[in-house]
């Protein structure tokens, strides 16, 4: 059974810094040990310390054996719920392509898709329960997704697991923090003799995004 864990990031003190339109929704899926935890952690820390009301719905599913998992964050003046219905999310980050195509039902109209040019075969396909998807990159690319290859641009920057921190600097791209203030929670959150490359690929995993 999957098992969900929510956290309330509170509001840091001072007041807020960044003003949003609302409350914003963003959605992480991939699967267990790809790192969607700890970019939604990253996420969650540069909102509070923006002064901005955060909360965090973890759901985990058998993540030790790749399956799915999911982290829902909500950041705003005052967040009321956790809701995530279909066309809610104004932001989805998928770490892998057939994660992707699951969750696009929930991004809104004019909502952004950042997705890991990456395709992992789940259980059911390896023991013959099923069949891999056919034709995924180009129902993404109907849909408007922004491919990036996470993992490529890890292995360049000399950090292959560093993936997740680059689709977290793709996903810098569609909110509004500096990048200062990215680079501070990566700094406080990656192990220390990891914090270079995980700057690095931040960095280009937002010229990824924008390019």
């Amino acid at each position: 059974m999957p098992h969900d864990t929510s956290t309330n990031y509170g509001v840091a003190e001072g007041g807020a810094k960044v003003t949003l339109d609302g409350t914003k929704t963003i959605l992480l899926v991939g699967v267990g040990g790809q790192g969607t935890i700890l970019a939604g952690q990253l996420l969650a820390m540069v909102a509070a310390d923006a002064g901005l009301d955060v909360k965090v719905s973890e759901i985990h599913g058998m993540s030790q054996r790749g399956g799915s998992v999911s982290t829902i964050v909500r950041v705003g003046e005052k967040v009321e719920s956790m809701i995530c219905d279909p066309g809610c999310a104004d932001i989805v980050v998928a770490f892998e392509s057939i994660e992707a195509l699951r969750a696009q039902q929930f991004v809104r109209e004019g909502g952004a898709l950042f997705v890991n040019d990456e395709r992992i075969t789940p259980v059911p396909v390896n023991i013959g329960l099923a069949q891999m998807p056919e034709g995924v990159d180009a129902k993404l690319e109907a849909i408007g997704a922004r491919m990036i290859d996470a993992g490529g641009i890890a292995r360049e920057v000399g950090s292959p697991r560093s993936a997740n921190v680059v689709l977290v600097g793709a996903l810098s791209t569609a909110l509004p923090f500096t990048v200062e203030e990215w680079q501070d929670a990566i700094r406080r959150r990656v192990p220390p003799k990891t914090i270079d490359a995980n700057l690095q690929a931040f960095a280009r995993g937002r010229e990824a995004a924008e390019a």
